[in-house]
């Protein structure tokens, strides 16, 4: 039933499913530089598909500036991939003044690094809109090898593909929207000689359907979607090579929504929840004792809030109240608290207190780590098995800051926090063996961890021709029970980025890209993240383009998951079309 289930294909994930959005409140949107960028390439770029590179370092929380209004932004913001040695799908910007549905781009490079992507949004009435994408990426090339297994070979031949298919439907009535979808997503990938397992396949696959209230006027308003997100596992923790697979099916019924009321011109209250039900199958007991290893169990968020926003003060007030049947039993809650004061249009003060529970399933796995294994225990007889692992709860990230923009076009922020996590994931290797020899490979842990971080940010643009940023942030992470699981853990994070528009059909990019590792006695040493990359693309006609871009052009060598080096120096470039 699961493999039918998942040949559905997706689209983009309905708004209102994710935990972050549950307030149902008429939210202003956040006057970032990412915020503010109007790029054409997101009529063909939904979330779901998942084309946006996945940042699994800690967020600093930006406040809103809503009285600014923004000229343009294009500047570029590269991140890491997965893996993090991948090529990036590449998006070209194109100034096309009309609409076209349709949009393709192709590109190779070296590594075998490959960018694919299809879409086309159908308009097929006034009040209905169909929009059908597929993304392939990934790379296969000769890697540097950091395992011991086979010390005389320097070099090891690595793969990596990601399939990414979608489908959205949305409808509108009067007063409400319809939305339908669902996603189909394939990873394939190898690993480095000397682990248990030579070759891992993630398959995944939802569908969800919701309704959102849509009348703006009206005093309350509500949201509500339902789903089914399912996810298998291919190779699962220490069995012995040779083995047959081991699989482990993950699935989740999702069940979120919203109400918030107007209770005064500027005040508002609401509440949102989410509701995720995990059911396992496959290989989830020890063959020895018939232990169930993954068990079932279901989680509960509640985000109550209340909301007042005058021209100078906004303010919201508000808690996440997370509740945990089954395994991992638990109640916990943590504040939802956003304080700005505005004044002289551009200036803000805020203070803010945020906090909640992370749900550590197959998805946020991968995201983290796709070469990590499930946590591993060990058995009296000295045996290792597969473990489960605990929510991650943030129970507190709290910071103070200033952001403010004194001329048109520049901006800048300051800020500085505390953040505490209970159950934190963090990837640590193990040995175990397997006959006369031993195999190495790395698995999820957990600790609590805690970080004071500080640091500050800077944009300027100039109209569509010409925009500069620059960001750095300090993090001191302490972890009292594991401090060696904070190797993975970044010590900087610097980010630099230059785009330039000389005539209206180029656009030339440059960025640089730097993230340190804490360094822990007696432990491994990630070697720090020491990107310096560009991009130019530039349309030769009427809905053609051609792009290129370039990364690690020092041709460092540095590591984005623990164990695996990243490429050295990588182009990739090809075409893109509208129609």
């Amino acid at each position: 039933m699961m493999k039918r289930t998942l040949y559905i294909l997706g689209g983009a994930a309905c708004v209102m499913l994710l935990p972050h959005s549950l307030r149902a409140q008429n939210v202003q949107p956040k006057d970032t530089t990412v915020s503010r960028t109007v790029v054409v390439e997101q009529e063909y770029n939904p979330d779901i598909l998942d084309a946006a590179k996945v940042n699994v370092l800690p967020k600093v929380e930006v406040p809103t500036v809503g009285k600014k209004s923004a000229e343009y932004a294009t500047t570029l913001f590269p991140a890491t991939s997965i893996p993090g040695f991948s090529m990036n799908p590449y998006s070209g910007e194109e100034l096309q003044p009309a609409f076209t549905p349709g949009y393709v781009r192709a590109g190779y490079g070296n590594y075998g690094n490959l960018d694919l992507f299809a879409n086309y949004l159908f308009r097929l009435s006034g009040k209905d809109r169909l929009n059908i994408g597929l993304q392939v990426d990934g790379m296969n090339g000769e890697l540097d090898k950091l395992s011991q297994a086979n010390p005389e070979r320097k070099k090891w031949d690595a793969r990596y593909y990601r399939t990414r298919a979608g489908a959205d439907y949305t409808h509108l009535f009067d007063r409400f929207e319809l939305n339908a979808n669902g996603n189909f997503g394939l990873s394939n990938f190898n690993y480095q000689p000397g682990g248990v397992h030579g070759k891992q396949k993630f398959t995944s696959g939802d569908v969800q359907t919701g309704i959102r209230f849509t009348d703006e006027t009206a005093p309350f308003r509500f949201n509500a979607a339902a789903g089914v997100l399912m996810y298998e596992r291919r190779q699962n923790g220490p069995t012995q090579p040779g083995n047959e697979d081991y699989a482990i099916k993950e699935t989740i019924l999702r069940f979120a929504g919203g109400v918030t009321g107007m209770i005064g011109d500027r005040r508002n209250i609401g509440i949102g929840f989410e509701l995720n039900n995990f059911r396992y199958g496959g290989y989830t007991k020890d063959p020895h004792t018939q232990e169930t290893l993954l068990k079932g169990y279901t989680a509960l968020q509640l985000n109550p809030s209340y909301e007042l926003d005058t021209d100078d003060w906004r303010l919201h007030l508000g808690a996440k109240v997370d509740l945990s049947f089954g395994f991992g039993s638990s109640y916990r809650i943590a504040p939802d608290v956003d304080i700005q004061y505005v004044f002289a249009d551009s200036y803000v003060l805020y203070a803010r207190a945020t906090g909640g529970q992370r749900i550590n399933d197959f998805r946020r796995m991968e995201q983290i780590n796709p070469y990590s294994e499930l946590p591993v225990s060990m058995e009296a007889a000295g045996e290792p098995r597969i473990a489960q692992l605990r929510g991650t709860h943030e129970q507190v990230n709290g910071s103070l800051g200033f952001k403010a923009g004194p001329y048109p076009g520049l901006w800048f922020h300051v800020y500085g926090g505390y953040q505490r996590l209970k159950d934190e994931i963090f990837t640590e290797s193990v040995t175990i063996p397997t006959g006369a020899e031993e195999a190495s490979f790395f698995h999820f842990g957990q600790a609590d961890a805690n970080n004071f971080y500080a640091g500050g940010e800077a944009t300027y643009e100039y109209k569509d021709l010409f925009a500069v940023s620059a960001r750095y942030t300090y993090r001191n992470w302490k972890c009292r029970t594991n401090e060696h699981l904070l190797a993975v853990k970044p010590a900087g994070e610097l980010s630099f980025n230059t785009l330039l528009r000389p005539i209206a059909n180029l656009t030339l990019k440059l960025g640089y890209t730097h993230i340190g590792r804490k360094e822990v006695k007696n432990y491994m040493k990630m070697q720090a993240v020491n990107d310096l990359h560009a991009g130019a693309d530039y349309n030769l006609f009427k809905g053609i383009s051609v792009y290129a871009r370039a990364h690690n052009l020092l041709n460092k060598k540095y590591q984005y998951h623990p164990g695996y080096s990243a490429e050295g120096l990588n182009v990739l470039g090809g075409l893109s079309f509208r129609f």
